[in-house]
């Protein structure tokens, strides 16, 4: 099962599970929490929004996060960067790559038949131009800013290309910023890429219909910090009006 929470709710979750005491491991590659029993049993994995820092930042060191969202498919990429959820640029990339009779990419056709055609050599030219352009993007945005996470969706077959481009990528594939989104996206476009970071803005309690009373209790707890915390917000704006 699982159930999806906004990004304040989120933080007064995370907020509620480090104050209990529970048992818990991070888990860096995936930015989630994992609630384990006494005996180290795995129960409730919770994975966090994008937006928040890793539990256990000190609050001195808590900065926005800025991240870059990779969506790429054969022939279509859309990418953008973003500031603590805020999309700040973006770019859609379309190339001639998929053989319409067929319905397949260039790449895996050449896996059997080769590239002798004409209309073979336009698709791998245009191949080879996409990932170049994505990578110029890419570039560009590393050296304006400072990017905390890549959160990327790229099937395996295009991997390759992607490392392999004549224009670098500014990152390798060992990265540790890199964050393999865990959502099936649809063709990338403009409108994608938005569903994408409006998904990596939410949290995600992922966990055996057994756990369900567990997770009820749990978010029951954070609820009420996150009224608490509304409460004590509204109670300060109020006493900087007196003054």
């Amino acid at each position: 099962m699982n159930r999806f929470i906004a990004t304040e709710k989120a933080a007064a979750l995370l907020h509620t599970l480090q104050d209990s005491g529970a048992r818990l491991a991070y888990e860096y590659e995936k930015h989630r929490v994992v609630l384990l029993d006494e005996a180290g049993n795995e129960q409730v994995y919770f994975r966090l929004p994008l937006v928040l820092p890793p539990p256990g930042t000190p609050p001195a060191e808590e900065t926005p996060v800025n991240y870059i969202v990779l969506l790429i498919q054969s022939g279509s990429c859309a990418l953008g960067y973003f500031e603590n959820g805020v999309n700040r640029d973006h770019k859609v990339f379309r190339s001639y790559m998929v053989r319409k009779k067929q319905g397949k990419s260039q790449l895996k056709y050449l896996k059997t038949k080769g590239k002798s055609r004409a209309g073979s050599r336009v698709r791998l030219g245009e191949t080879v131009e996409f990932f170049e352009n994505i990578n110029e993007r890419l570039q560009a945005y590393f050296e304006a800013h400072e990017v905390h996470r890549i959160a990327i969706s790229c099937s395996k077959t295009l991997i390759p290309y992607l490392y392999g481009s004549k224009v670098a990528t500014p990152f390798d594939k060992n990265d540790p910023r890199l964050y393999k989104i865990p959502k099936h996206i649809h063709t990338p476009i403009y409108e994608v890429l938005l569903d994408a970071n409006r998904f990596l803005q939410r949290g995600e309690l992922i966990y055996e219909e057994n756990r369900q009373a567990l997770v009820e209790e749990l978010l029951g707890a954070a609820e009420d910090e996150f009224e608490d915390e509304e409460d004590e917000d509204v109670y300060g704006e109020e006493d900087e009006d007196e003054w």
